[in-house]
């Protein structure tokens, strides 16, 4: 396998592999990224924990607070650290939901989903520069209403409400 790099960024990468697979010769262009880890989080009220983003293309979306993992941070460690960063809310336990694969065909990335219940505000946003949110709380079932409607786009806020929903039987 040879691998030539064609961009390497602050959060991602860009590299064409050789490879061969059955015999035969094949090129294809990867996004190598660390991966990023999200959090559904319920407040003491029960109701889902969101951030209105500005996302490029896209507008202001709702979605799940999630972020890129810091080179050697465990997802774990990053879904708390993002949860506070973006909403000002703690998460005392962190249960494991799913790991998912957003681009299997030219990206290397893994989204790791967590679930906390029972989150705390503790302070204000503490954003990024580049980062332009709020916080807003709604119920689980007007979240998967909103998924069903079509009018969430994000994929990781879709994994992680319909894996919980399935977990529980919430449907």
């Amino acid at each position: 396998m040879k691998k030539k790099t064609i961009y390497d960024g602050k959060i991602l990468g860009l590299n064409i592999y050789d490879i061969t697979v059955r015999g035969k010769k094949l090129k294809r262009e990867i996004i190598e990224h660390r991966g990023a880890a999200a959090i559904l989080a319920f407040d003491v009220e029960g109701k889902v924990i969101l951030v209105k983003q500005h996302r490029f293309g896209h507008g202001y979306i709702l979605e799940i607070p999630a972020g890129t993992l810091e080179k050697g941070e465990k997802p774990e460690k990053c879904a708390s650290r993002e949860i506070q960063e973006e909403t000002g809310h703690k998460a005392k336990k962190l249960t494991h939901l799913i790991t998912y694969y957003p681009s299997v065909g030219y990206n290397k990335e893994a989204i790791y989903c967590f679930v906390a219940k029972n989150v705390q505000k503790i302070s204000g946003q503490a954003l990024d520069e580049d980062e332009i949110m709020s916080v807003v709380k709604i119920s689980l079932k007007k979240l998967l209403n909103m998924i069903k409607m079509g009018k969430i786009i994000d994929s990781k806020t879709i994994c992680a409400v319909l894996a919980y929903a399935l977990k529980n039987k919430i449907y």
